[in-house]
């Protein structure tokens, strides 16, 4: 049976996420947090509609009023939960290739689950009789206010028509953000040139989007652009580019923002939440500035949690996952999109100059290594490998082995005082993990 990660259910759709697995995973979600109304949105995969249907069918099974928001970046669904004050659902694989799909569920306000909520889901689902049979079930209806009213929230963040002499690039990964974050920023007043928002259901994150930034590089330089926003298949996450294409990642975006937030104090307790997979040039430029930060473990749902118990308005990751905590309840691409072309506005500088006085990053490389199986204890099996890795850094730097929990991948991840040694050592440690584990690349 597919299992919760970092952010939902993953798998290869229609034959690891059945229809009926999703029918099930939703009637027990229904049944374990008690749910009365749930939204459900999904991005743009061929599978979506099926298990849309699916899942709808499982949490109606379930005694849940089930609202229908069709095509709906992920943020947006739960900006809807929130709205409501009901549980909410993305059948999404995000960044995944189309070919798989997922389901991220959100409580009751738009809150992701807890570990333990997660825990008590997947044990109803294997519990003996646990499988819905239910064949009377609540209302299903389609809602088309929604999406006008997450752009309206969006839009409603900076002045009328605020961008306007501003030319954006913005690619949408052919996936959910695709009808939205052009026209919200064409309403502020933006240029907008819109690239990859074309889906036909097999397109999604195809070469383009958030994971493949450079590609937005070029358009920014072709069309002479001062910014350009890369999101992902479900639109929680962005990467900025600067006027030359150079790529501010999930790191500089947040160090841009808690140091502007500081300066017009508002950032909530001074501090900042990432995870292990921040840039060390990241916590150096947060110490200069006085600003604390906490790191957890990798996914927005982790990010999310620390703030909460510290209180603080900011957090992220690496990749673009951005949660402004008094503005929403998850990452949300297009709201960190629209405060970081609000934030050059304002400084009247380019985004390129200001990313480079926000910090300077360590060099990091990441490799990925697909395995059929990921074991939860990396760091004990390859502590030989990682002990002599440590020491070629001589000191600067670090060494991170983890499990995707979201792909079957080992993340490879080293960061050195220099380009050549983090891509030696990390090429070594690749090859150590291929050759146990039988992976490639």
């Amino acid at each position: 049976m597919l299992r919760f990660g970092t952010d939902g259910v993953r798998g290869v759709a229609l034959t690891e996420l059945t229809e009926q697995y999703v029918v099930d995973l939703g009637f027990a979600a229904a049944t374990v947090l008690s749910l009365q109304h749930v939204v459900i949105g999904r991005d743009t995969r061929e599978s979506g509609l099926v298990l849309q249907t699916a899942l709808a069918r499982g949490f109606a099974a379930g005694g849940a009023m089930v609202e229908l928001l069709g095509v709906t970046p992920t943020p947006a669904i739960a900006f809807a939960a929130a709205q409501r004050g009901c549980a909410g659902a993305a059948v999404t694989a995000s960044h995944n290739p189309y070919a798989d799909n997922g389901v991220k569920i959100f409580g009751i306000g738009g809150i992701k689950l807890t570990d333990d909520q997660e825990q008590m889901i997947e044990a109803a689902m294997a519990a003996s009789g646990a499988k819905n049979s239910n064949e009377s079930v609540a209302a299903i209806t389609e809602s088309i206010t929604a999406i006008n009213d997450y752009r309206n929230s969006i839009e409603s963040l900076v002045p009328s028509r605020a961008f306007a002499d501003i030319r954006i690039v913005v690619d949408c990964a052919n996936g959910a953000m695709s009808d939205v974050a052009p026209y919200v920023l064409a309403q502020l007043g933006a240029t907008v040139i819109a690239i990859h928002c074309e889906p036909n259901g097999k397109n999604i994150n195809a070469e383009c989007g958030a994971t493949y930034p450079k590609v937005i590089g070029e358009a920014v330089r072709l069309h002479q652009a001062a910014i350009g926003l890369a999101f992902d298949g479900d639109g929680d996450r962005v990467i900025g580019v600067d006027h030359v294409g150079n790529i501010v990642d999930g790191d500089h975006l947040l160090a841009l923002a808690a140091i502007d937030m500081q300066e017009r104090k508002v950032l909530d307790g001074n501090g900042v939440v990432v995870t292990v997979m921040t840039n060390a040039g990241f916590h150096e430029a947060m110490a200069k500035h006085g600003i604390s930060v906490v790191t957890t473990p990798v996914g927005d749902r982790s990010v999310l949690i620390a703030l909460d118990e510290n209180n603080y308005s900011l957090g992220g990751e690496q990749s673009g996952h951005i949660i402004y905590r008094k503005d929403a309840t998850t990452g949300d691409g297009l709201l960190a999109g629209v405060r970081l072309v609000d934030l050059v506005r304002r400084k009247n500088v380019t985004l390129q100059k200001l990313a480079q006085d926000a910090m300077t990053s360590l060099p990091q490389v990441l490799i990925n290594v697909r395995v059929e199986s990921v074991a939860s204890d990396l760091a004990t099996q390859f502590a030989q490998e990682i002990a002599v890795a440590e020491r070629d850094l001589n000191g600067v730097g670090r060494v991170l082995l983890r499990a995707s929990g979201t792909e079957p991948l080992v993340r490879v991840m080293v960061e050195a005082q220099f380009e050549e040694t983090a891509n030696s050592v990390a090429q070594r440690l690749a090859a150590s993990v291929i050759k146990r584990l039988g992976g490639s690349r």
